[in-house]
C-alpha cells in the first residue's frame, strides 16, 4: 500500500494485482481465482506466459490469450497480457501491487511459497494466495491436456470458450489415432 504518507494523501489506494501462469489451457479453477481476485482488487491483470519448463504446450500464447479474454469478458476489471520474461519484471512494468497465486491443494503451497519468497527477494513484491473451492481442487492444466489429447471430454472443467477452442483444435475424438 505504500508508505503511510502516500495513504494519507489519497482517499484510497488503487491496487493492481498480477495473476501470472501458463494457463494451457485456462480452466474453471483459474476462472474462480480471477473472479475472486476481481472482488478484492481494483484491477487484475492476467499474464499468460511461455514457461520454458513446460515443453509441450497445447496452445501458443496468442491462442491462450484469446481463450482467456473470451472466458473473462464478464469481469469488467480484468485484462489479459502475454509475457516471456520474469514475473517480477512484468509486475514492475505494469505497476502491480501484488502477485496472485491460486492454490488447489496443500502440496501446491510448498512450490508457491518458494516462488513468492524469491519474488519478494528480487523485487519486494508480495504474493497473495487464493485457494480454489474443493469443486476445482483436482483440476490441473496438465491433466486436462492429457485427457483432451486422448479424446476425453474436458468441457465440465473449462469455460465454454475454452471447450470450443479445444474441440476445434483436437476434434471431438481428441488428438491421437486412438481417439480418432
Amino acid at each position: 500500500r505504500g508508505p503511510p504518507s502516500a495513504v494519507a494523501e489519497c482517499d484510497r489506494v488503487v491496487t493492481l494485482a498480477l495473476y501470472p501462469g501458463s494457463f494451457d489451457p485456462f480452466h474453471n479453477g483459474h476462472l474462480e481465482v480471477v473472479e475472486r481476485a476481481a472482488l478484492i482488487f481494483d484491477e487484475v491483470v492476467i499474464a499468460a506466459l511461455r514457461n520454458p519448463q513446460k515443453s509441450h504446450a497445447l496452445f501458443d500464447l496468442d491462442a491462450r490469450r484469446a481463450m482467456i479474454d473470451e472466458s473473462i469478458s464478464h469481469v469488467e476489471n480484468v485484462r489479459v497480457i502475454s509475457m516471456s520474461t520474469l514475473v517480477v519484471d512484468v509486475a514492475a512494468e505494469i505497476g502491480a501491487s501484488v502477485i496472485i497465486r491460486g492454490l488447489r491443494v496443500v502440496s501446491d503451497f510448498e512450490n508457491e511459497l518458494q516462488m513468492a519468497q524469491m519474488n519478494r527477494e528480487l523485487s519486494g513484491i508480495e504474493t497473495v494466495f487464493i485457494p480454489t473451492s474443493s469443486s476445482h481442487s483436482f483440476i490441473a492444466s496438465r491433466l486436462l491436456r492429457e485427457v483432451a489429447t486422448y479424446g476425453g471430454d474436458v468441457s465440465p472443467f473449462v469455460p465454454k470458450p475454452v471447450a470450443k477452442i479445444i474441440e476445434e483444435k483436437l476434434g471431438p475424438g481428441g488428438g491421437t489415432e486412438e481417439g480418432a
